[in-house]
């Protein structure tokens, strides 16, 4: 089953990845995006290709907030954003870096995007875990509880 998962979510970035990278190809060519806009000075996006220690901390608590939501039956679209938020931009970025031959902005973000979907398997499978720990101990007591109440 992890086999299967990684497989479609590995093809799935690729394919939106190649789907970007030639919208992208299409933006330069008609004059909206250039070169600078792509390895310019990006003060206030600069995670986004250049991973840290933070890179991977904000991947495991998206991840953890994302499969908490979706197993306690509250599935919003919050658990959505925190998961997009660490690999959409990075992903997007990977595909401009494409598009516009900037090896150090394919790098960085493809570090990103590996930093953070590590993360987010890491946290996901311990969040998992550490749910169906607790969840199995609060059913065996629920069981002791109620075979005493049916002895009474």
């Amino acid at each position: 089953m992890f086999r299967l998962a990684a497989s479609t979510l590995v093809l799935g970035f690729a394919v939106a990845i190649a789907i970007t990278a030639a919208l992208a190809l299409l933006a330069r060519v008609l004059g909206w995006v250039t070169v600078d806009d792509i390895i310019g000075p990006r003060p206030g996006t600069d995670f986004i290709y250049s991973p840290d220690r933070w890179s991977f901390i904000v991947a495991v608590i998206a991840a953890a907030a994302g499969v908490l939501s979706i197993t306690s039956a509250r599935v919003g679209g919050l658990s959505g954003v925190f998961i997009s938020v660490t690999t959409v931009p990075a992903a997007g970025n990977v595909a401009l870096g494409l598009a516009f031959g900037a090896g150090h902005e394919i790098w960085g973000s493809t570090l990103q995007l590996a930093l953070n979907l590590s993360g987010m398997a890491l946290a996901g499978w311990a969040t998992l875990a550490f749910q169906q720990t607790v969840w199995t101990k609060m059913s065996h007591r629920r069981a002791r509880l109620i075979r005493r109440r049916r002895k009474q």
